[in-house]
């Protein structure tokens, strides 16, 4: 089998993934995958076979695309892989379970690199190996684009899972996690601002050593959560078993995914507004702030905008869950409240501070 480290003509140059067959590709990287506790038959059958102890299965998949959700210029191939297992293992979390096995599927230009495929597979199994899932099969495909699907399954555990459908008025807002780190990043990416302690980073117009240290330290928060989410995957399990009613991971925005639970549980949410006192997502709008000032000319500009990475930002993938009040004594650490669900009533789904959302509604795939 051909591969970077072979002598001959090939080897004057870093290999890419035309240089070698499907199986070869697979054999380069495949040994760099975990597996699975429930894995019977795994990687080189039709179908992988797992066991189902809890006679369901909870299945989610995503798809990631080359300058949508990542860009390989802001990002390395260990962080890509991660962040595509991160993103499907809060969606399994979200449900009230936990992870057991991926099935991950390429669409490879036929010049990328063979170490870049085998940096995503290191990236990607490291998460999955944290989370105690594995890889138990997938696909190639060479194609124009570079794209990444994954298809992640979960084990309730003997739970009942928990929907997005199940919020009940007067049910308090709980959410775990960060808010509008994610989109704090790709803001100061978009902006040319990067770390200058990564390698290859690109250089911003200011000078990154002279930034105050709460921008600093802010910044360098917000640009690693961007690149690899870390979505609480305990804190899923946990919620549902302090009795959480309705419970969903926060890919879109803390508004969009609240409003979604609203409409599936037939009530109104009325969100926190940052901006208040003693609230519980102003702890993220105060660690969001000195971002927002690299970014805007005066404080009430950056107040503005750190706000609405806290009420839009999407992809922290932090737990949001209704619970009942008298739940709150038992909730996981790491709670806080963030809203209360209302009787349906006249007006929107979803508001702020009880008022209709001043910020927009956070992320649509197809219009953003």
């Amino acid at each position: 089998m051909s591969t970077a480290e072979d002598s001959g003509p090939r080897s004057r140059r870093p290999a890419t993934v035309a240089d070698l067959t499907e199986e070869g590709l697979l054999a380069a990287f495949a040994p760099l995958l975990p597996r699975s506790r429930r894995e019977l038959v795994g990687n080189g059958d039709d179908c992988a076979v797992l066991t189902a102890p809890d006679g369901r299965y909870c299945v989610s998949t995503d798809v990631l695309v080359q300058g949508h959700h990542f860009s390989i210029a802001w990002s390395s191939a260990q962080e890509i892989g991660a962040r595509a297992a991160a993103q499907n293992l809060a969606d399994i979390a979200a449900m009230g379970a936990r992870p057991v096995a991926l099935v991950v599927s390429l669409v490879l230009p036929r010049a990328t690199p063979l170490a870049w495929v085998r940096d995503l597979a290191r990236g990607l199994g490291r998460t999955c190996e944290q989370a105690g899932a594995g890889v138990v099969g997938g696909d190639l495909s060479a194609g124009e684009s570079l794209m990444i699907a994954v298809a992640v399954h979960g084990d309730l555990e003997d739970r009942p899972p928990v929907l997005r459908s199940g919020a009940r008025p007067g049910d308090l807002l709980v959410h775990i996690g960060t808010l509008g780190r994610s989109a704090a990043g790709l803001a100061l990416l978009d902006a040319g601002i990067d770390d200058p302690g990564r390698t290859g980073a690109q250089k911003g117009a200011l000078a990154w050593d002279g930034l105050p240290q709460d921008a600093r330290a802010a910044g360098h928060e917000a640009l690693s959560v961007f690149r690899v989410p870390a979505p609480p995957l305990a804190a899923g399990p946990a919620l549902a078993d302090a009795g959480a009613t309705a419970m969903m991971d926060i890919s879109d925005g803390l508004l969009r995914d609240a409003g979604r639970m609203a409409v599936a549980s037939r009530v109104r949410i009325d969100v926190e507004d940052p901006a208040g006192l003693d609230t519980g997502v102003g702890e993220d709008l105060a660690a969001l702030e000195p971002v927002a000032r690299l970014l805007e000319g005066s404080r009430t500009a950056a107040r503005a905008l750190a706000r609405r990475w806290v009420l839009t930002g999407g992809e922290d993938h932090g737990m949001l869950a209704a619970v009942p009040p008298e739940a709150a004594s038992g909730l996981p650490a790491g709670s806080r409240v963030v809203g209360r669900a209302l009787a349906p009533g006249d007006g929107p789904r979803v508001m702020v501070g009880g008022r209709a959302p001043d910020v927009g509604t956070g992320w649509d795939h197809f219009r953003d």
